[in-house]
């Protein structure tokens, strides 16, 4: 059986069971290999867009024998992905910006695609906006530690979605509405640091500066967050 990380295999998850996957951004394969493996998955289409990945996730797959099931393509996002050949699309461990283009310069090719499972590795709040503003619906959002640090996964769909607050683009509305524990977790360790950041600026006189209105801000955010947990 082929290892995959916690953060990984909670973030596969997320992956419909029975669906024709298409994980853009494959790296060595080994989501897609370790779904057909616990038979979640029929099929698969790996993409990357550099050729060295896909080599040893060529090696990977066929060490494992999914040669069958599991197509290695050479793609900039989703641009080889044919309409109606995949039901959900995987995009993991990339930064935000790069997953919102992958997302609006591919949504052509996606046709048919019924779920959309992600997990940006940084400016998560951005890529919920962008979701919620272009007709997709967040139906599920997970976050998990993995040494040391926090990760966030969310499955979205197509659909309309009525728009979110500010607090609930910057945490996520179903981890607040779950009152999720490792957010919670974040939750507390962020305002401990902004406070000693804030205290920090209060002692160099940097009280009417756009950084000291910054972290006043983002402070009176987390607190809207914490108000969650106290309903």
């Amino acid at each position: 059986m082929v290892k995959i990380s916690h953060r990984l295999v909670q973030v596969a998850g997320l992956v419909p069971e029975g669906s024709r996957l298409a994980d853009v951004g494959t790296d060595h394969g080994y989501v897609p290999i370790w779904l057909l493996q616990q038979g979640r998955i029929p099929s698969a289409i790996a993409m990357d867009v550099n050729q060295g990945p896909l080599l040893r996730a060529r090696e990977n797959r066929d060490r494992y024998g999914f040669q069958d099931v599991m197509v290695l393509r050479l793609s900039n996002g989703l641009e080889k992905l044919r309409p109606g050949e995949a039901d959900t699309v995987l995009i993991a461990g990339m930064g935000g910006p790069l997953m919102i283009r992958i997302l609006s310069e591919g949504r052509r090719n996606a046709e048919g695609v019924s779920s959309w499972v992600l997990q940006p590795q940084s400016e998560i709040p951005s890529v919920r906006r962008y979701l919620i503003e272009h007709d997709f619906k967040i139906v599920d959002e997970i976050m998990l530690t993995d040494e040391g640090k926090y990760y966030m996964a969310m499955k979205a769909v197509p659909g309309k979605e009525p728009g979110w607050n500010e607090t609930e683009y910057l945490f996520g509305k179903i981890l607040l509405r779950q009152k999720h524990p490792v957010l919670w977790d974040f939750l507390e360790k962020e305002k401990k640091l902004y406070h000693k950041i804030l205290k920090q600026l209060d002692e160099t006189d940097q009280s009417g500066t756009e950084r000291y209105r910054e972290v006043t801000g983002y402070l009176k955010e987390l607190d809207r967050a914490m108000d969650y947990y106290r309903k």
